[in-house]
């Protein structure tokens, strides 16, 4: 299917999407089964029915914004975030500055909020979680997930935080309230500074190198003083100490000088 090249800079024109900055075979893929799935015959067709009808629209962003998420998504990792790099940065600091990018449908923030219930009142708990698709935000802001998303959650989360609706669990306002939700675009708007715990995970796979390493760049400036960023599963960085990050843990990684 041709058209492409015009295609990535037209959706950047109406978006501040960059498609030329996920990697092309995986992004031309999915878009060419949304082209086809909706009965369109070219590239340019499907973009004049984005302008036009605000569901295709919606559909377009949420299928490339790739909302899979869950609570506690790799547990061990999480347990790793309470046993060993939050003891170390409330040795810093009493009150911590938390942001969860790419936070997709609110699992990852809301996550945080209880775990931090832990060590701290949840009164005196906020995440800043950021995300560029507008869709997911509403659905977190929401707040009402399958029992499937609820796998890896400690039980006695589930049974403290949710309420259960049918076959749904509903998010408690006690933990909802902790979690301020912004529009972010992440290779284009500006990072928020001086944190001490940074969440980028499930979502630098999908980026070419070149656009991973500017947001590591990125990353590291938006850190505060030996602060953490920690990444997903499969995205352990290659030689960290490029953009001034260290290894402290798999999966974690500490802001250098």
């Amino acid at each position: 299917m041709e058209g492409y090249e015009a295609f990535i800079a037209n959706v950047y024109k109406k978006t501040g999407l960059d498609l030329s900055c996920y990697k092309e075979r995986q992004m031309k893929r999915r878009i060419e089964s949304l082209v086809t799935r909706n009965n369109y015959t070219s590239f340019d067709a499907y973009f004049n029915g984005l302008n036009t009808n605000s569901k295709l629209f919606e559909e377009f962003i949420n299928y490339l914004t790739i909302n899979v998420s869950e609570f506690y998504r790799n547990p061990p990792q999480w347990e790793v975030l309470e046993k060993e790099i939050l003891p170390q940065l409330l040795k810093r600091k009493s009150r911590l500055k938390i942001w969860s990018s790419a936070c997709s449908t609110g699992e990852e923030p809301y996550s945080l909020v209880m775990l931090l219930s832990r060590f701290f009142d949840l009164k005196d708990i906020n995440i800043l979680a950021t995300d560029i698709d507008k869709g997911a935000i509403n659905k977190a802001r929401f707040g009402v997930y399958s029992a499937k998303s609820l796998e890896g959650l400690p039980t006695d989360f589930i049974s403290k935080y949710f309420d259960r609706i049918n076959d749904s669990y509903a998010i408690r306002d006690v933990i909802k309230k902790q979690v301020t939700f912004q529009n972010l675009n992440l290779l284009e708007d500006k990072y928020p500074d001086n944190c001490d715990l940074i969440l980028c995970r499930n979502v630098m796979i999908y980026f070419t190198e070149e656009t991973k390493s500017k947001m590591y760049q990125k990353f590291h400036q938006a850190l505060d003083q030996d602060g953490v960023l920690f990444v997903g599963s499969t995205e352990q960085i290659i030689l960290p100490n490029r953009y001034k990050l260290a290894p402290v843990k798999t999966f974690f990684y500490k802001k250098m000088p």
